[in-house]
């Protein structure tokens, strides 16, 4: 049975279950319990290089409960997992107490975790389906991960607002341009289920790691902060897939971690790449975590404050924002002039309408800048949508070949029919609105009026035409 089969399975299961309600539960309930699988086959990985300590106590490790198929089941096993399992799992002072970073991992996971499920004989039949899965073999881990992006992308078609799946496509491209380098730390504050921290992993194996020594090297270099249980839950379990021993994923809000002015070099980082939500509103005070002329409830302004603050002098940060943020004004304006100060904001790719489709409909922007140096021009690169499209949509995303053009470009940069740049200058007699139309295109609003007038009076000509035409018919019927 294929492995995708075998996830479509477990999901029938679960829905005969009266506990189990609607796809994010489901989707929550198949992750823990993936979780446990994961991490139990890794651990068994690790005995075989050496001594190894599990933070697992030895009658709650998947192998001592869900391995054998013909092991606990029906009200035995529910009285186990919300009994013994979860209770010993949740409770910080019997996990955390020999500082053990694997069992930080462990107990951040199930903190806000839960068991849905009513039945044990259900449950049971999930856990066997699940064992079918050998997280040990290359080649279905290498199949998980490509059914991992599936299950992130379902649970994102019933998120929120500002909550959306960012197509691999634009984190490749961004990751792709950015180039985060290994010994470089990589961040992502409002990371979700990891796609960015995943796709630059991928790409920094992929380009600088050569040995042992660069492995562990890169074990360290990835993080993550994100402050809602299931995709923390969905990035921690990601990372393990990808061959992160002790994911480092902080299950917090960025913006409320700490004050902006306690922040020091200490916690800068080489590298941010994020899509912070937008359109969405802290809740009352976490503004006040930031500098006066900062302040304000809109979550994206207040990440794009924070990523500036956290990059070091040399560091590259990537950044998707809608338009809003481009033309807005008051904070927005403010927020705009210290970027521009303080970074050189070297590049804007304006994405076209539907990259997001189908979770909205907002245009949105790529946003690479440099910190330490002010902005002396800012380059744009108006992406086209394929000839044969008139839009993206959940089935047809965009594609990351697409981004080719920007690939050809962006080392040899001349102005043409999707790209132009705009002075700083300009930006400041703008008054910082970064909302710069393409002036290589003609806009059908403001044509050559002599043109514009012989159109109209040409379409004028043949409506009266058309009219005479089908008044002609009808009295001919009527005769």
């Amino acid at each position: 049975m294929s492995i995708t089969t075998t996830i479509k399975t477990i999901q029938d299961i679960m829905r005969q279950d009266a506990g189990v309600d609607g796809d994010a539960q489901r989707i929550s309930q198949l992750t823990w319990l993936l979780f446990l699988k994961i991490f139990d086959d890794r651990e068994q990985e690790l005995e075989l290089n050496g001594a190894y300590q599990s933070p697992i106590p030895a009658p709650l490790r998947w192998r001592a409960w869900a391995a054998n198929a013909e092991g606990m089941t029906g009200d035995a096993l529910l009285q186990f997992i919300d009994g013994q399992l979860f209770p010993t799992l949740k409770d910080e002072s019997k996990m955390l107490s020999n500082g053990n970073a694997r069992a930080r991992v462990v107990y951040d996971v199930f903190a806000d975790s839960y068991n849905y499920m009513k039945s044990g004989t259900l449950l049971r039949q999930v856990v066997n389906k699940i064992n079918e899965i050998d997280f040990t073999s290359s080649q279905d881990r290498h199949l998980f991960n490509d059914l991992y992006e599936k299950i992130l992308r379902d649970l994102q078609s019933a998120g929120n607002a500002g909550e959306y799946y960012t197509p691999r496509a634009v984190t490749q491209f961004m990751v792709d341009m950015t180039d985060p380098q290994l010994g470089q730390i990589v961040l992502d504050p409002a990371c979700g289920t990891a796609g960015f921290l995943v796709c630059a992993l991928e790409h920094i194996r992929r380009k600088y790691v050569r040995d042992d020594a660069d492995r562990a090297q890169l074990q360290n270099s990835i993080r993550g902060i994100e402050k809602k249980p299931l995709p923390h839950l969905l990035a921690t379990t990601n990372l393990i897939l990808h061959d992160i021993e002790i994911p480092q994923i902080i299950h917090d809000n960025a913006l409320t971690r700490r004050p902006y002015k306690d922040y020091d070099n200490a916690d800068q980082v080489d590298v941010i790449l994020t899509n912070p939500p937008f359109g969405g509103m802290e809740e009352p005070g976490v503004d006040q975590n930031f500098p006066q002329n900062f302040q304000t409830k809109e979550t994206a302004d207040l990440f794009l404050a924070l990523i500036v603050k956290l990059l070091k002098d040399g560091g590259k940060g990537a950044i998707v924002l809608p338009d809003g943020s481009l033309f807005g004004e008051g904070v927005k304006t403010r927020l705009k002039e210290h970027l521009l100060t303080t970074c050189n904001l070297h590049t804007i790719v304006r994405l076209p309408k539907g990259v997001f489709n189908p979770y909205t409909g907002i245009n949105t922007n790529l946003l690479f800048f440099t910190k330490g140096a002010p902005t002396s021009e800012v380059w744009y690169f108006e992406h086209p949508l394929p000839p044969d499209r008139k839009n993206y949509s959940k089935t047809r995303p965009i594609d990351i070949k697409e981004f080719d053009l920007e690939k050809a470009w962006w080392d040899n940069r001349v102005e043409n029919e999707y790209a132009w740049r705009v002075s700083i200058e300009n930006i400041k007699a703008r008054n910082y609105n970064l909302d710069c139309k393409n002036p290589n295109t003609t806009d059908a609003a403001h044509g050559d009026p002599a043109q514009m007038l012989a159109a109209y009076q040409t379409h004028q000509a043949e409506i009266a035409a058309l009219r005479a035409a089908l008044k002609a018919e009808l009295e001919q019927a009527l005769q």
